[in-house]
């Protein structure tokens, strides 16, 4: 319960965020900074995440959770009290750093208390944790926004947090830390890298803000430091699709730099060319996390003998295809709101179909003793994804003139179709899968 908690409200912050954001953008006067605002978490958690999976290997992950919860704390009171864009970019990098590491806790509790043949209900519960933030968060967001303000949709979000935390208290009483001739080094080098990786990360969504030649300039450090300092980060071979968890984490973060590079321009383009109040365009989240919880429920149930790896990954990927592909085309034809709530409903159950399975692989292909390693890797190239997905998408929606330019929105919603595609490619490079550790597990 206290996971599933622990997601919620981590669900609620996201779809509270992509739904109230364009007010923010303009009450703080940011509107260039939009993709920073949601790449900067993401970009903090990956030295987050790096460096609770070591540390949690080491230490069990009780004091991990703890510090973790205390930056998550911290950085959602910042936000909720930030009076410029700047001080609002600031906390949202600090809670991005405990939500990052929090996120590996979780995968270490499923690996450590819960048996392998529970892991697939586990992460079904996890999406499940969704339904009703998922029903009431965009909207109850969108009416505390336009009736109080955007800062008490944040007050609401830390009351929750401390709340949830609480609940996962007594479970974390079970990660007991190794025997001392078992605990891995402190691996200095991989959490450099993780900030190198972060500080590379940001560098290409700042790029935005940046005059011509200098923006250029940016966009070729960031994308080489990025790619220089997450090979050390990841799996070897993630990068060219190496079969077994390779693939896994490239798909991963394939599918985390398409949809949600997109997730964060949907509610955009619903209020800038549709007209539509916050309350109302966050219903495109709505749908989508739910027919997500859906997929992850019956994806679970389905087993692995009627759904294999390859098929599974193959569904998932050709649904949110066709999401990306529908968001494109209200973009060009200016197709009413509805195609493209119903193009997000179907990317979020193709969501639920990949995600849970990628968990499950990625536990399964890790070693005991390894887990933290795993677990960070899969969130690293989660998190990354999402955030070079930010970048490609703020990039080419400032140079296209912002909002009031019909193509700027084309050209995110194209570019993200193309990055979602190299999917295709883990896919098929997949190779042979681990059985299950029990039938119909």
């Amino acid at each position: 319960m206290g996971m599933i908690a622990i997601v919620a409200v981590s669900a609620f912050q996201n779809l509270a965020m992509t739904t109230i954001m364009p007010v923010i953008a303009a009450d703080l006067h940011g509107e260039r900074l939009y993709s920073l605002s949601f790449a900067a978490p993401l970009a903090a958690g990956v030295p987050g995440m790096v460096l609770a999976g070591n540390w949690a290997d080491r230490a069990g992950g009780r004091i991990v959770a703890w510090v973790s919860a205390a930056f998550f704390a911290t950085g959602t009171a910042i936000v909720m009290l930030a009076p410029t864009m700047p001080v609002f970019l600031a906390g949202r990098l600090v809670e991005g750093f405990g939500a990052g590491a929090i996120d590996v806790v979780l995968y270490v509790l499923v690996a450590r208390v819960f048996p392998a043949e529970l892991h697939g209900s586990v992460f079904a519960g996890f999406a499940a944790a969704w339904v009703v933030p998922a029903l009431i968060g965009p909207a109850l967001a969108g009416i505390v926004t336009d009736a109080f303000g955007w800062h008490w949709v944040f007050a609401g979000a830390l009351g929750i947090a401390v709340v949830a935390f609480a609940c996962l208290v007594p479970t974390l009483r079970r990660l007991h830390p190794p025997l001392r001739e078992a605990r891995p080094p402190w691996q200095g080098a991989r959490i450099g890298w993780s900030v190198g990786a972060a500080t590379a990360v940001l560098l290409l969504n700042t790029a935005p803000d940046l005059p011509g030649p200098v923006r250029v300039v940016a966009v070729v450090v960031g994308l080489v430091g990025a790619w220089a300092a997450l090979r050390p980060l990841l799996p070897r071979r993630t990068f060219t699709g190496g079969p077994g968890l390779p693939s896994v984490v490239l798909l991963r973060g394939v599918l985390a730099a398409g949809f949600f590079g997109s997730e964060a321009y949907v509610p955009f383009l619903l209020q800038a060319q549709h007209g539509l109040r916050a309350s109302t365009a966050g219903l495109a989240l709505t749908v989508a996390a739910l027919s997500w919880a859906s997929a992850s429920w019956a994806h679970g149930r389905l087993g692995e003998t009627r759904l294999p790896a390859a098929r599974a990954f193959g569904v998932g990927l050709a649904l949110v295809l066709v999401s990306l592909l529908a968001a494109l085309a209200v973009a060009v034809f200016d197709l009413p709101a509805g195609v493209l709530v119903a193009g997000w409903f179907v990317g979020g159950a193709g969501m639920g179909v990949a995600y849970p399975r990628t968990s499950m692989l990625t536990l399964r292909f890790s070693r005991e003793g390894d887990d933290g390693f795993a677990s960070s890797a899969l969130t690293i190239a989660d998190a990354s994804g999402s955030v070079v997905g930010l970048a490609v998408a703020g990039l080419l929606f400032t140079a296209a003139g912002g909002r009031d330019e019909p193509v700027a929105f084309t050209l995110v919603f194209a570019a993200m179709t193309l990055i979602a595609l190299v999917g295709i490619v883990a896919v098929r490079r997949l190779g042979a899968v681990p059985p299950p550790p029990l039938s119909g597990g």
